[in-house]
């Protein structure tokens, strides 16, 4: 008995199968991935990342919202002698890692002082 021949499978077809199948990156990919990656080095080269974070608090303070930084920050300069860290979760009710992040924010504005370790004072 004679085998049938079913229709020949092209170069091109049988590519593009298995660049399907197995994710491999195409020209196309890696155009669209460096133009990217061009973007995010010009933001990072004209510094507009922080104008942007600092231009969004603006916003926030002037809509009468009240921010953690701000929540903080309140909550040392009520205490003239300093106050600690267990003392600012206490009276915010922040998690450990939110209120890490603004006392660094607020260090880094220069708007509080490590009087000692865990103790905060406004500058």
């Amino acid at each position: 008995m004679t085998r049938k021949k079913g229709k020949s499978v092209s170069f091109d077809a049988m590519v593009k199968f298995f660049i399907q199948n197995y994710n491999i990156p195409t020209k196309n990919d890696l155009d669209k991935l460096q133009a990217r990656l061009d973007q995010i080095e010009r933001l990072l080269r004209s510094g507009s990342t922080r104008a942007r974070f600092t231009a969004k608090n603006k916003g926030a303070a002037k809509n009468g919202t009240v921010t953690a930084l701000d929540t903080v920050f309140d909550v040392i300069q009520k205490a003239p002698e300093g106050s600690s860290f267990k003392d600012i979760q206490n009276k915010t009710g922040y998690d450990d890692k939110k209120i890490r992040n603004v006392i660094f924010r607020l260090h880094k504005m220069e708007k509080i002082k490590r009087k000692s370790r865990g103790i905060y004072v406004a500058s």
